[in-house]
């Protein structure tokens, strides 16, 4: 692989912000980029933080590199070179934050349904064209699109090329919020601290319970719960909680 980059990465103890960074082909997605969010899935694998992926400004991801799939063979589609990095990230154990400003079209749009939350902007717009050029939306929207928003208005953008503004994608809630672009990153990183303050591993057994089969619960909650109901920091976390009902009590008692 190159050493060229197309990716920013900024590591926190908690969450790792990668920024998808080829301005002259408005964030394509081509292989070097595939790699290098390759690197950063395997790293979080090991060590699961929270993971905030963003564009540029006025521009999440154009899409798949057109120039490399021009080239792809039948081969290629079988190996399913962005089918398998969106769900590797969609897989990841902690959630996954998609700040989306500008354009989220083709294999841009799939790699933000791929995340767990997706905050965008006044003038974020997501689009499926894939069936113009030849193909289909072949990493994740023709499932992952019906999941989020719905089989009716999933068709629209899938096989009619209806775009979704921003107040569309909200209301069909595949934004659970919109800010100004200024506040984009802001925004992103207050959920992340809302995530952070909830225990890890709680969340992690969340997150995989919720990505379970429906024939695997309730079994699979069952096994995640019997671990938590183990651990330190439930008792440390249950305590302080009973520790500050207790100190409320005797204040409103005291108040009286």
């Amino acid at each position: 692989m190159t050493d060229a980059r197309t990716t920013r990465i900024e590591r926190g103890d908690d969450r790792i912000v990668v920024t998808l960074d080829r301005p002259q082909t408005r964030n394509a997605i081509d292989q070097r980029m595939v790699d290098q969010l390759h690197e950063v899935c395997a790293e979080l694998e090991v060590e699961p933080r929270i993971l905030i992926l963003a564009g540029g400004d006025g521009v999440f991801a154009s899409g798949a590199d057109i120039a490399e799939l021009r080239k792809r063979t039948a081969q290629d589609a079988l190996a399913g070179i962005n089918t398998r990095l969106f769900m590797r990230i969609a897989r990841l154990p902690m959630p996954v934050i998609a700040a989306v400003d500008g354009w989220a079209l083709g294999g841009g749009a799939e790699l933000a349904y791929a995340a767990d939350f997706r905050i965008g902007t006044p003038r974020t717009v997501f689009g499926n064209p894939e069936t113009s050029l030849g193909i289909i939306a072949a990493a994740g929207a023709t499932w992952r699109l019906r999941e989020l928003v719905g089989e009716p208005l999933a068709k629209q953008v899938l096989l009619a090329g209806r775009r979704l503004d921003a107040e569309e994608s909200l209301r069909a809630g595949l934004l659970g919020e919109v800010v100004e672009p200024s506040e984009l990153f802001a925004a992103a990183h207050r959920l992340a601290d809302r995530i952070a303050s909830m225990d890890a591993a709680a969340t992690i057994a969340t997150k995989a319970v919720f990505a379970a089969a429906a024939d695997e619960h309730p079994d699979a909650e069952l096994r995640e719960q019997a671990v938590l109901f183990e651990s330190p920091e439930k008792h440390r976390r249950m305590t302080e909680f009973l520790e500050r009902r207790q100190r409320k009590a005797a204040t409103d008692g005291a108040a009286r």
